[in-house]
């Protein structure tokens, strides 16, 4: 598209890229867990988390666009955004992000005091990872796993419950894992691990092997720490049923998927994978679907079965 022809609200959109709004989704979960799903204002608050939370990662997207205008014109598909092909001033950019990142701080305020705080810290990682924590190697993938937890611990301080650590353990280390996945994808994408290194200096240090080594760990992490959360007696005593760790070979399918597509390097972001894989789809469908029947009926489930079988 010729620059003159370039529509600038149209691409005030891209550059926030609403496409990737999705991983904030992450937000709703504390509803689910907290058996909220029959309360309307659980999830009246939780979706305005999840807009406060998609407005800051939009800024977060557009601050990270203008740090790195210049290794996205030279990659082979980060090139076509709005600013660095050029569609798209930096200025208006920056005024933009801006404008984002104070209608999340305000929309946060207004939905709970303590999200505000949240909501901040999450900008100030991300606005970390952009400007230093991206070109460290380990914490830029740290940081990534960091940022989906405190999309998380929003989504419960927004309906007032406590913070498990099990949600910390369970979404960081599965984050580590989609973390490391998306640089192995990204190593892929070149043939010479030096032109992949110029555009992200830390794939320099990180080699398929290590990389390789980083995916299995932080997914067998992820799976047993899932696996003795839906076994921990708090678990069972809040659910009212020790099922719930019966989802464990969707989720266990679902992970093996994730890191199979990404090392082959299928789609070019995990985001792509959600949108366009059937199986992994389907496969999350199926376990949202399981998790909300074993958390909303669980016991109810359970005497039945067991009423059936014995």
């Amino acid at each position: 598209m010729d620059k003159s022809q370039a529509n600038p609200i149209r691409e005030m959109i891209l550059v926030a890229r609403p496409r990737h709004w999705a991983k904030n989704s992450v937000v709703l979960l504390p509803v689910l867990f907290a058996m909220k799903i029959a309360d309307p204002s659980a999830w009246f608050a939780a979706g305005l988390t999840l807009v406060a939370f998609c407005l800051a990662s939009s800024f977060a997207y557009i601050l990270n666009d203008i740090r790195d205008i210049e290794s996205d014109r030279r990659h082979p598909i980060k090139n076509t955004r709005p600013l660095a092909a050029g569609r798209l001033g930096i200025g208006t950019a920056l005024v933009e992000a801006v404008g984002l990142l104070c209608a999340a701080l305000v929309l946060s305020s207004a939905i709970r005091p303590m999200l505000l705080v949240i909501v901040g810290l999450y900008a100030l990682l991300q606005t970390a990872y952009s400007l230093a924590l991206k070109h460290r190697v380990l914490l830029d993938v740290i940081a990534i796993a960091l940022g989906f937890v405190l999309r998380t611990v929003g989504g419960a301080v927004a309906i007032g419950v406590a913070i498990s650590p099990w949600l910390f353990i369970c979404m960081f280390t599965l984050c580590l894992f989609m973390g490391f996945c998306k640089r192995y994808n990204e190593l892929a994408l070149f043939d010479d691990p030096r032109q992949a290194g110029s555009l992200r200096t830390t794939l320099l240090s990180y080699t398929p092997p290590l990389l390789t080594h980083l995916i299995t760990v932080s997914a067998g992490i992820a799976v047993v720490g899932f696996l003795l959360y839906g076994l921990s007696d708090s678990t069972i005593e809040h659910f009212g049923t020790d099922y719930f760790v019966y989802t464990l070979p969707v989720m266990v399918y679902g992970v093996f998927r994730f890191a199979m597509l990404s090392m082959q390097g299928t789609y070019t972001d995990p985001t792509e994978l959600f949108f366009r894989d059937r199986p992994f789809q389907a496969t999350v469908v199926l376990w949202l679907a399981m998790a909300v029947a074993i958390i909303g009926w669980g016991k109810e489930l359970q005497g039945w079965f067991q009423t059936f079988i014995f």
